[in-house]
């Protein structure tokens, strides 16, 4: 099974600037490959592989010896992921979708490279990077597995390492089901009764946000205050997405330890977001990212994560099946069977029952 680790790395002033060199060579690559591809295809009728463009990498570096500087198997790595793009494209094209063709990487918007085999290792608490050199890594917790990639990350001016990692699959079973209703007041409410509470985290930092959106507006485009307005205005945005990974994790983490099988409602978010009193608060909540953490956690503890239609889940009493109305703002179920519940325990019973009929 295929699990990812992510560190912070710590580079100098030179290793930053070799990173950054890495990075931009990469881009002119991607670019380049790119723009030969489309002329080829215009010119001739040809679709070139990225097999072809890899077999012209040494004459490459004989014109430009620049790139010389650059592992080979990382400028390997840019023509397979551009080739990724083209494939993606032709699928969404095949699907009816909507094709977004590959584009050109601007400046600054190319942030990744990757060793897809080999030229990396971890020595101690540094992280050695062939044609780069050797980084202070936070190792915060440990490698496991067999590392298979390592992809140098680009974000908000701090640079981190991913490592894709083969791992075995550890079991632990308990026996238990159950069902999962999402919401806003709470994250997460269980058929077992248990209340994970939401955060809130964007509510809390609104202030901060608007103040620090202002102070973007009044700087002058172009200009190295903007610039500098700009980067503490993404660092906090990614702050506030760091906090509702970790809130998602540590609930996900949770539910896969205590039970074997979760079940979920399926929810339709782009449909929800239409509504303008509650678009702010559902974006907020990420209940997508909660089911995507368990269930990737799932597979890793060969448990099992299933979504359901939620259709009446919320008005159908969970002990005897009838239907009871209720309005948004009740929230306590009461049926005419003597059956008396919070709502939110009423649904994930529900979610949890249509689950197990669903084989």
């Amino acid at each position: 099974m295929i699990k990812t680790f992510k560190y912070r790395l710590y580079p100098t002033k030179e290793e930053r600037e070799l990173f950054e060199r890495t990075l931009e060579l990469c881009r002119d690559l991607y670019n380049h490959a790119l723009e030969q591809r489309i002329f080829t295809y215009k010119k001739r009728g040809v679709s070139i592989t990225p097999f072809q463009q890899i077999k012209e990498l040494p004459h490459l570096k004989k014109v430009l010896p620049e790139y010389k500087e650059i592992h080979s198997q990382v400028l390997q790595n840019v023509l397979k992921r551009l080739d990724v793009s083209f494939q993606n494209f032709f699928r969404r094209v095949k699907n009816g979708e909507k094709p977004g063709f590959p584009r050109f990487q601007g400046k600054n918007r190319y942030d990744s490279f990757t060793y897809p085999q080999s030229g990396f290792s971890i020595e101690g608490d540094k992280l050695k990077l062939s044609k780069i050199g050797s980084i202070r890594i936070h190792l915060h917790r440990k490698v496991e597995g067999k590392v298979k990639t390592c992809t140098i990350i680009r974000k908000n001016g701090r640079y981190f390492v991913c490592f894709v990692c083969e791992v075995e699959k550890v079991f632990h079973f308990t026996g238990k089901q159950v069902g999962v209703d999402v919401g806003i007041s709470h994250l997460a409410i269980t058929s077992d009764g248990e209340f994970f509470d939401n955060p809130k985290h964007l509510r809390k930092s609104e202030q901060q946000l608007k103040r620090l959106q202002r102070i973007v507006s009044r700087r002058k485009k172009g200009s190295n205050r903007r610039r500098k307005a700009v980067r503490l205005l993404a660092k906090k945005h990614e702050q506030i997405a760091n906090q509702r990974k970790d809130t998602n994790h540590k609930v996900s983490r949770m539910l896969v330890d205590q039970y074997d099988l979760i079940v979920f409602e399926e929810l339709n978010v782009k449909s929800m977001v239409k509504n303008r009193r509650l678009s702010k608060a559902i974006h907020e909540v990420a209940w997508n990212q909660l089911i995507i953490f368990t269930s990737y956690k799932a597979a890793y503890a060969d448990k099992q994560v299933k979504v359901v239609n939620p259709h009446n889940t919320s008005q159908m009493c969970s002990n005897c099946g009838r239907i009871v109305k209720k309005k948004l703002s009740e929230r306590t179920h009461v049926c005419s069977c003597g059956y008396t519940d919070h709502r939110d325990i009423n649904a994930a019973k529900n979610i949890l029952k249509l689950g197990l009929e669903a084989g």
